[in-house]
């Protein structure tokens, strides 16, 4: 008489969901593309995290980046925005439903380019979201034009020289008031999943500029966000390692001086400094530093600044902890006598 096998019990997190409820429909992007590899590690940092997929607020713009959020969370909500308009449209989620984990993925050409002002705007007010940017250095769906991030020198496919200078969107949201902010590469798996997973316990505006090449636009010889060159250039300000506070983890690291810095849910951010003279709390070095590290021809990775205790637009603004959209008629719509105090005040 045969025995009936026993069926293995999936694996599940702190909330006892099982990795495959964190996943989403199957990639229609390049074999090879570098934004399935941020999508992967996407998926690994909210299952580790425990981060319950109906919580979640995916947004996004107009890309090959901007499909990416099709593959990872299919029970979660989402809202795939016109070109160039996530950080406008994300600012008004937000603001409706504060609640919600609100997780941006957009690309260098969504962004630094149609999408400038929106994101200029965001780093600015603090929002509390974290703002992915799968950054290749093209116009991916339009064959493969530079976009504003391209670096000088890079050469398109085609032969042609870029002889503009590249809007660095880590420098530029560190000086605007984003609250964390730095770089990474889709291929570094480690260093990206711990820095997604500080971002979900940060509270405030997150900047990621992820370095992701495009295999068939941008990963030629003399392309500057090709797989060769970041292998070859990549120099990791600090190594990364992040312990929830929900979970004990032994972590053997090197020698070297440590900066543990706490999270808003009592997480800690764990820093390894490479640089000795590098502080993650200054924002005039970690500017510097980026600017340095451009003349150098270098692509700095790792965790550029962190701020903890600066307000969020919410705090600011004042809004109440409920969802908008849940509030009864009597408490959103004004009185006779406000609203006629109110037009004779535009007098």
């Amino acid at each position: 008489m045969a025995t009936a096998t026993a069926t293995p019990t999936p694996k599940v997190n702190r909330i006892g969901l099982p990795i495959l409820e964190y996943r989403g429909g199957k990639s229609t992007l390049c074999a090879g593309c570098g934004h399935n590899a941020i999508s992967e590690r996407i998926i690994d940092a909210l299952y580790e995290m425990g981060v319950e997929p109906e919580r979640v607020m995916k947004m996004s713009g107009i890309g090959c980046s901007s499909k990416s959020p099709a593959y990872f969370l299919s029970r979660s909500h989402s809202f795939n925005s016109v070109h160039g308009r996530m950080a406008a449209v994300s600012t008004g989620a937000v603001l409706a439903n504060q609640q919600l984990l609100t997780l941006g993925v957009s690309g260098d050409g969504d962004t630094a380019s149609i999408g400038t002002g929106g994101f200029v705007h965001l780093m600015r007010r603090n929002l509390p979201m974290i703002y992915i940017i799968e950054n290749n250095g093209v116009y991916g769906l339009t064959k493969g034009q530079f976009s504003a991030t391209a670096d000088i020198g890079s050469k398109l496919k085609t032969g042609v020289i870029n002889d503009l200078p590249p809007i660095d969107t880590c420098s530029l949201a560190i000086q605007l008031g984003a609250t964390f902010v730095g770089r990474s590469f889709s291929g570094d798996k480690k260093q990206l999943l711990a820095m997604l997973k500080a971002a979900i316990a940060h509270k405030g505006t997150v900047l990621l500029d992820v370095i992701s090449p495009c295999v068939t636009f941008n990963d030629h010889e003399g392309s500057t966000k090709s797989y060769k060159f970041m292998q070859e250039k990549d120099e990791p300000i600090n190594e990364v390692g992040f312990v929830p506070s929900f979970e004990e983890i032994d972590v053997d690291y090197d020698s070297g001086e440590i900066r543990d810095i706490t999270m808003h849910d009592g997480s800690s951010l764990r820093l390894r400094k490479l640089h000795e003279d590098f502080d993650p709390t200054d924002k005039i070095n970690s500017v510097r530093t980026l600017m340095e590290s451009h003349e150098k021809g270098e692509v700095l990775t790792g965790v550029f600044y962190i701020e903890t205790g600066k307000p969020t637009f919410i705090d600011l603004l004042n809004i109440v902890d409920e969802p908008l959209g849940q509030q009864l008629e009597s408490a959103t719509k004004p009185t006779r006598e406000i609203f006629d105090k109110l037009m004779n005040n535009l007098k």
